[in-house]
């Protein structure tokens, strides 16, 4: 039986009090009892909870060898490293998550915590909660939230493995998310200049499907011609492009399962893609032998598919060229987001 501690309330008990369960030398079972100066009355839950986990570490402490192993603590950065990995091996996730995961790990993370030098077992509420505000002064609370995100988990996993006694990172202050809402310059007017700009660009097919459906790069680059069907006038998202250290990954699998959709294929969208498929029809016979057909919509003149990079940075250079507000290609989303479930994803705009 693992060390165990549980808070418990009486009637008869103002405070809380805590019971310890354990095993001795020989294997007995045993129990210990421990009260608190935490009123039972009153909101004061979260704090006998901390004061719990501090009664199991302070138990553990002076019991050595009854819980957690001492001389297994390796350096926070180190078994940071490890558990990615071990997710990575263990197809907890995604390729692309895990060069997402590596990327916030080498970047912000392991700098910051590699000068503590801290163990697993030294890593206490105050170093996370520094770590918070020392980057809240350069990055938003959402970005923040998802580096906590793999601290937490990779704390989580520390306490399954009973090398620490509770997760810290679960006793910092809640960091509020801040709600997207969306580039401020989309309106109907900049929309259609923006579309103006790109008539007849390679993007052009790539930014209409973003402002139209609220599609995601990833999402776009991975249509193919077999996920429309101009019969039944619908287009299927389930396959994505992405890129991850320098490899462009092709997967049949969305973000997450909202993004996996069958969407209708309105009027004007569909004389577009019509259009697209003659021209690469065009390109086709005039490349009869160096003509690519990898049946992607968003293809180069020679057939092969568009790389991520591609569209982000030729999508700058038009803004640039054009002198538009230099966003990201993701920000064009947004507007649709609003607009694609109360117009049933009918076009907003004029195209010309």
């Amino acid at each position: 039986m693992n060390t165990t501690v549980k808070l418990h309330v009486k009637k008869d008990r103002p405070n809380y009090f805590a019971i310890i369960r354990y095993r001795d030398e020989s294997g007995k079972e045993r129990q210990k009892l421990e009260t608190s100066d935490i009123a039972v009355k009153g909101n004061n839950k979260r704090k006998a909870e901390a004061w719990k986990d501090e009664v199991l570490a302070k138990f553990l402490r002076e019991r050595t060898g009854l819980g957690i192993d001492i001389g297994n603590n390796e350096y926070f950065v180190d078994f940071i490293k490890d558990w990615l990995e071990t997710m990575s091996i263990t197809k907890k996730i995604q390729v692309t998550t895990y060069g997402s995961y590596t990327m916030t790990l080498n970047q912000h993370i392991l700098p910051y915590f590699e000068p503590l030098r801290l163990r697993v077992n030294e890593v206490e509420p105050k170093h996370i909660q520094a770590y918070v505000n020392y980057k809240m002064q350069t990055l938003s609370p959402n970005t923040i939230k998802k580096h906590m995100a793999n601290i937490s988990a990779c704390l989580k996993s520390a306490v399954r493995q009973n090398i620490i006694p509770y997760n810290p990172a679960d006793r910092i202050e809640e960091i509020r998310k801040v709600k997207f809402t969306g580039a401020k310059f989309m309106g109907e007017g900049e929309i259609e200049r923006l579309l103006t700009h790109f008539k007849s660009d390679p993007l052009e097919t790539a930014v209409l499907l973003s402002l139209f459906y609220g599609l995601r790069r990833s999402e776009i680059l991975g249509i193919r011609w077999s996920a429309v069907d101009f019969e039944k006038n619908t287009i299927v998202i389930q396959h994505t492009v992405v890129k991850v250290d320098n490899t462009v990954y092709r997967k049949d699998l969305t973000k997450n399962n909202a993004s996996n959709d069958t969407l209708p294929l309105p009027a004007i969208i569909k004389s577009h893609l019509l259009d697209l498929k003659i021209e690469q029809e065009k390109l086709r016979r005039l490349q009869p032998n160096d003509y690519c057909d990898t049946g992607y919509v968003c293809a180069m003149p020679d057939g092969s598919p568009m790389k991520p990079d591609y569209i982000s940075q030729r999508f700058r250079k038009v803004l640039k060229r054009n002198s538009l507000p230099l966003i990201c290609f993701h920000d064009i989303r947004h507007p649709c987001v609003k607009l694609k479930t109360k117009n049933n994803y009918y076009v907003f705009v004029t195209l010309r």
